[in-house]
């Protein structure tokens, strides 16, 4: 079987994730944390028992080897053993002690010179260690080495009523037994730690499945959420996080609802405004098909007729083409230093014809210069509809009043007007998209019902507000605030 270099990559790149993804796992993190929380204790549990008892068991053993060398040091001590070695009472309690602990027993008199060697191995000999100098300095020792296994004890023996140290008695006793049982407690222990760590796993597996099971519940939901199913909303207080969870994502859910509602009346509102000005198209058509001998007269009026509606047509694509523009990501937004104070007179220039046709006075007032880091395009967008809104819905000889001013942070323009005023109740929808307040003046008048929208979402997109305030009969005022320095 021969793997080919791509598939081998493929292969080795899909190991890599499946070994990233593993280990990233909350589930493993979890189920690792538990193992160590209960296989740690037993470990540190069996080393404090297997210590304790070994610990015991030498200190046992120590004392039981004190108390014979006691009875043995007032032997040695109430007779002349030390100088002729020739008691055979106390050669066979040495001979007894050394048998019973399976352990060497040395009797080393005043010179440092070994007197009795159960062993026979150093009798005659001179032996000086540390432990026989503290005996016969009057204190007696005791040692024991773990690694050789054995214990050392060692004691002065002195005379009857003095405190002179005429000797010292020194007892090397083996600890195998010790070892022997301490193995055996080492494997028993070592079976009930196997045994634990296999219950340990097995309880740190379902512990950590049924701790992640309100996730796993959520997962489902919002893959459901994916794959179209966007009704189910999520009730998970197991904890307190699958609660902040839950709530976030109904919120999530619950906005993206309104989004889908917002843009299915978007695309409803786009397809009848679209659709209005071709159906009075065809109407004009078909009427003019339908009369062989019309005269010129009707013609040219049609097909005026026809010319309006496809400048109305055309007024609402490009104020969608704006719209969608405005929707982009803002990164888009080219921003550099401009002189509000120019832009804005450079926007009502182009607006007093419009504001002349209808005998509307059109006055600018610039509180101070003002120069600020916005989209020229954008902001240039926001006041022109403002503006224009205002001229559009104003009264016969009636005045816009346009106003800019600024403090350390902010700069504002307001635009004011003598118009017939906003209804309390449609203030809150008016930065909706294809909203009117009358839509049967709107129309006439040419609005598309987007204006305000292309402004609300300019103004935005500067980290800026725009705010109404509006009595019917007294006119309408749109404030809008935008920082002097643009923050990304």
């Amino acid at each position: 079987m021969c793997t080919r270099s791509g598939e081998l990559v493929i292969i080795l790149e899909v190991k890599k994730f499946v070994k990233f993804r593993f280990l990233k796992s909350l589930r493993l993190r979890i189920v690792l944390i538990l193992m160590l929380v209960g296989i740690l204790p037993c470990i540190v549990m069996k080393a404090i028992v297997l210590e304790s008892y070994e610990k015991r068991a030498v200190d046992v053993r120590t004392a039981e080897i004190q108390n014979q060398c006691t009875i043995l040091c007032n032997s040695l001590g109430n007779s002349n053993y030390l100088a002729d070695g020739t008691s055979e009472i106390l050669q066979a309690e040495l001979i007894q002690l050394s048998n019973i602990y399976s352990g060497r027993v040395m009797v080393i008199d005043n010179e440092f010179r070994v007197v009795e060697d159960t062993y026979n191995l150093d009798r005659g000999k001179t032996i000086v260690s540390g432990n026989v100098i503290k005996s016969f300095a009057g204190k007696g020792t005791s040692q024991y080495d773990d690694k050789n296994s054995y214990i050392e004890v060692t004691m002065p023996v002195t005379a009857e009523g003095s405190d002179a140290v005429l000797g010292v008695i020194l007892v090397s006793v083996s600890t195998d037994t010790i070892v022997a049982t301490m193995d055996v407690l080492e494997g028993k222990a070592n079976i009930v730690e196997v045994i634990l760590v296999f219950v340990i796993i097995i309880l740190a597996v379902l512990v950590g499945t049924k701790m992640l099971r309100p996730f796993d519940r959520i997962t489902k939901s919002i893959e459901d959420v994916t794959e179209g199913y966007d009704d189910n909303y999520l009730h998970e207080d197991t904890y307190t996080e699958t609660h902040l969870i839950s709530e976030a994502f109904n919120k999530m859910l619950g906005r993206q609802k309104v989004l889908n509602d917002s843009r299915q009346e978007f695309v409803a509102n786009v397809s009848h405004e679209l659709k209005t000005p071709l159906t009075s198209m065809k109407v004009l058509a078909d009427s003019l098909l339908a009369q062989q001998d019309a005269p010129v007269e009707l013609y040219q009026e049609f097909m005026a007729d026809m010319s309006e509606e496809i400048e109305r047509e055309d007024k609402i694509i490009n104020d969608l083409l704006s719209l969608v523009k405005m929707d982009k990501a803002a990164a888009e937004i080219n921003i550099k230093s401009e002189n509000i104070n120019e832009l804005v007179e450079r926007i009502l220039k182009r607006l007093r014809p419009i504001a002349a046709v209808r005998n509307i006075e059109l006055v600018y007032e610039s509180f101070r210069p003002v120069t600020a880091e916005v989209d020229e395009v954008k902001l240039t967008l926001a006041v022109s509809n403002l503006v224009e809104n205002a001229i559009k819905y104003n009264n016969e000889n009636g005045w816009v009043h346009v106003s800019l001013n600024a403090d350390h942070k902010f700069f504002y323009i307001e635009v004011a007007d003598s118009g017939m005023g906003i209804p309390e109740e449609a203030q809150e929808h008016i930065f909706e998209r294809f909203y009117r307040v009358d839509k049967s003046h709107s129309r006439e008048i040419g609005g598309t019902g987007l204006g305000l929208a292309i402004a609300r979402n300019a103004v935005v997109m500067h980290r800026g507000s725009i705010k109404v305030y509006s009595q019917m009969g007294e006119g309408t005022t749109f404030t809008v605030r935008i920082p002097i320095s643009y923050a990304a």
